[in-house]
Formats: C-alpha cells, structure tokens, sequence
C-alpha cells in the first residue's frame, strides 16, 4: 500500500446530467495540498462554498449519499468519492457547477480513468491510516444487515447480496486489493428493481435515469401497454422490452456478478466518508447506504480515537484511551481540581467513561467530615464535567485553544457515598446538540460501570476558543 499521501498532477474535466436531478454537470478535479482531505466545492453559488466529503457532513441517505454545509449540498456523491478512494487520492477539490455529479454511465469508471489520465503527484506528508486493530460489527435491528471489519495489512472488501429475486438471485464477490477496483469493480453499474422506478420517478429521482446509466432488473410481470405507460411516464421515448435475461430492455450486464460488484463500488464510496483509506478487511452481508453510514460513523470514530491515542502516545497495548498526561494537554485544570485519571472508553462525539481514584490524600478530606470522610457531591458532579468536557473536546479536530464551560445542571441527585479506597466511573453520553451547545447525560458508579450509582446528573456545556 502506498506509504504517502497523493493529489492529481492537473485539472481534469467531465461534464453530463445528475442521476437523480437530470440537473446538467460540469465537473472538474483539481489538485489539493498535504492534509487537505476531498472537498467538493459549489462554484455555482456565491463564495463558491466547500463541503468536506466526511461523515460529519451527510445530510440524507435515502436514495445515494447527500453531504452538505448549511444550504450548499451535493448529491449522490458514492460513484465520484468510490472513483477516489479507488485512485488512493487523499488530496482533492472537485468542483461542481450544480448540486449533483454526472452519472454518465452509471458507475465509476468514468470518473477513475479521469482521475488516471490526469497521472498521480506524491506528496510529502505520510498517509493517515485507520488499522483496525480488533474486530468491529454492525448489525440492523432488524437483523437482515451485517457489516464487520477485521484486521488486515491491506484495504479488503467482501460482500455478499440477497434479494430473493430469480433475475438476481444470491450474489457474492471480493475485492482482494485496491489495484483491482479500477477494472474489476469500478465499471459496474447501478442498479435498481422495475417495481421500484415508478415510486422512484413520483418521489421526483431518477430523472436524469436512462437505459445508458443504469440496469433494471424486471421483478413484476407488465402488459406492452403498461410498460409503454410507463415509459412515457418517464419521458423515455425509445423502444423498451421487458427482457428475455431478466433484465429491462436486454440490457446485458458486464460482469455475471454485477450488481454485487456495484455494492462494492458503493461501500468502497461510503467508505470514504471516513476521512482515511484503511487497513483491514470489509465484509458486508445486504448492504445498503443507510446501513454503510452507520458503519462508517463507527470506523470515524474509531479514527479519531486513535488519532487521540497518537498524538498523546498513549501506548496502544493500553486499554486506556486517554492517560493523565493526555488529560492535562486536553484540559486547563490542574492539581488540586483536575479529578479525572484516565479514559477508558469513548465513542467520539457520543459517550464517554472516565474514571477517578479516590484516595485519603485528596485535600478535600481534611476539612469535610474528617472523622467519617465522604466525597463532596459538588466534586463529583465537577469530575463529571471534566469527563463530559473531554468528550465534547474530542468531537473537534481543531479542540487545540477550545474550553468547555459549563452553563447549568439540572436533575442532579446523590445516591451513595464515595469514601477513600473508592474508584469513580463516569459515563457521559451526549443528548442533544445546537451548533456548540451539548446536552450531556452523566452518571458515576462505585468501582465499576457495573457498581452502585453514586450520583447523576444533566448538564449543558458550551464550547468556546479559549
């Protein structure tokens, strides 16, 4: 795998209609520096504004992937952001004149032999891997979705689709290394059912669909008359046949396994939204986009972990996420009201646990209750916003010369007693969130997540430059 990062040597441009807008594209990529990551850039609105091609900045999932900033969105970004991460490009601007890319033939190798023509520049700074290090699964509610990443030196993906209909049947397929997707998985094309297109079309997608740029599987049986109403329906004018192969119009597919392959195109494209090509194997049993975004919000997180790990050279044999010395660089408080030890668990920008050992020598012992000591209720609820003030710090990348300020606490109840010998886990979940006001939800247990609840608490911090 490439050990640096990489941009394109020039501008490249393509131009067509949006898939589901019909809106007209033009489309260009452009060089970015080291670090910049891929951003798409409206140049059709004023401030031409940029909207980064990560997790953060999904806005709808339900027919493609749509990224937004405020009212600059761009849809349907799978195909472009799969053509990318397949060129193992980390630096990129890709311009746009409207808010959709063009479909052109409905898959990405449009796109990826562009990104070839303009040839590749290496760049300085090395490649932001994410490793997985331990297995990580997802699983719908409903069972039917399973996604799971394992360890592996390379960038692996399996997938294996089900849609009980004969025309498609069971369908599986691995891509082994990334050198493979710009032939084998990049021209694979999208596809969808026959009974789905009139709720698509009456939905307002698809307009810009055509024979050309996608594959229907027929999966209901039509009359000549229907289907020809149906095709006026859609604006479609040529002659239309349901299918000796099961598929509308003939259409013959370019691989036997094609629409598997276009599922790994669109995980891959998914994929991407993390922000950092990876080391490790994918393998998704029925994916759709809904099911790969919360994957990938997993996988982000997970990322940004790691990147805290790093950067304070938490040693990673560890099961300590963030040790006190990262604490002091994360928070301005220090002896005798720093009263967080270390991090043991997060889920970045969602739930925290931190823990405190609480020992005689703590200066608070002295004046209260020296006979019986007992931990003042107003520092634990402090340790719990120390805690909840990490984990509203990890949520930035930029947190370096932020603060977390406390506005109120609501709720707050004191359960058990905390004497010297005790240890405090305090687990902190974000409940809501305006711009930078966070709704958090804490509570501190006795020696164990699993112990007795000392006390609990909602609290309302506000993140501001220091």
């Amino acid at each position: 795998m490439l050990a640096k990062q990489r941009t394109i040597a020039e501008a490249v441009s393509i131009s067509g209609i949006g898939l589901h807008t019909g809106n007209k594209s033009n489309m260009t990529f452009r060089p970015a520096p080291d670090d910049y990551g891929i951003r798409f850039k409206r140049v059709d609105l004023p401030s031409a504004p940029e909207i980064p091609a990560d997790i953060d900045h999904v806005v709808d999932i339900s027919r493609g992937t749509t990224i937004a900033v405020d009212s600059a969105e761009v849809k349907t970004v799978e195909h472009v952001l799969a053509s990318i991460m397949g060129s193992e490009i980390d630096n990129l601007i890709v311009e746009l004149d409207t808010n959709e890319p063009p479909v052109i033939d409905g898959s990405a190798k449009p796109f990826i032999d562009l990104l070839f023509r303009a040839g590749f520049v290496e760049q300085s700074l090395p490649k932001d891997y994410l490793v997985i290090e331990n297995t990580l699964h997802y699983r719908a509610s409903n069972n039917e979705v399973d996604i799971v990443a394992f360890p592996m030196d390379e960038f692996r993906v399996t997938v294996m689709i089900d849609y009980k209909n004969p025309a498609l049947g069971s369908q599986y397929t691995s891509m082994f290394n990334m050198n493979e997707f710009p032939s084998e998985f990049a021209p694979a094309r999208t596809f969808c059912f026959l009974h789905e297109v009139e709720d698509l079309y009456e939905q307002g997608l698809i307009r810009g669909g055509k024979f050309d740029n996608a594959v229907v599987i027929v999966d209901r049986k039509l009359s000549s008359d229907e289907l020809s109403a149906l095709m006026n329906k859609l604006g479609i004018n040529e002659s239309v046949v349901l299918g000796e192969n099961g598929i509308l119009n003939n259409t013959q597919l370019r691989f036997k396994n094609e629409p598997a392959r276009h599922k790994v195109l669109d995980l891959v494209g998914d994929m991407a939204l993390i922000g950092a090509p990876i080391k490790g194997h994918i393998m998704a049993a029925r994916p759709g986009h809904k099911h790969n975004i919360e994957f990938v919000k997993m996988l982000r997180n997970l990322h940004k972990q790691n990147k805290l790990k790093m950067k304070y050279q938490v040693k990673k044999s560890s099961d300590v996420i963030l040790d006190i010395n990262a604490i002091k660089k994360m928070l301005p408080h220090r002896y005798p009201f720093l009263l967080v030890d270390k991090v043991v668990d997060m889920e970045v920008g969602k739930r925290i646990v931190g823990v405190k050992n609480v020992t005689i020598n703590e200066p608070f012992f002295q004046g209260h209750f020296p006979q019986k000591p007992v931990m003042p209720g107003v520092l634990i609820i402090e340790a719990m916003a120390q805690t909840g003030g990490l984990l509203l710090l990890s949520y930035f990348d930029d947190y370096e010369g932020k603060l977390a300020y406390f506005t109120s606490i609501d709720k707050a109840k004191f359960r058990k007693q905390v004497m010297p010998g005790d240890q405090l886990f305090f687990s902190v979940e974000v409940l809501d969130r305006k711009r930078n006001i966070f709704k958090l939800k804490g509570k501190a247990f006795k020696n164990s997540l699993d112990g007795e609840l000392a006390a609990e608490a909602e609290l309302m911090c506000a993140i501001s430059d220091e």
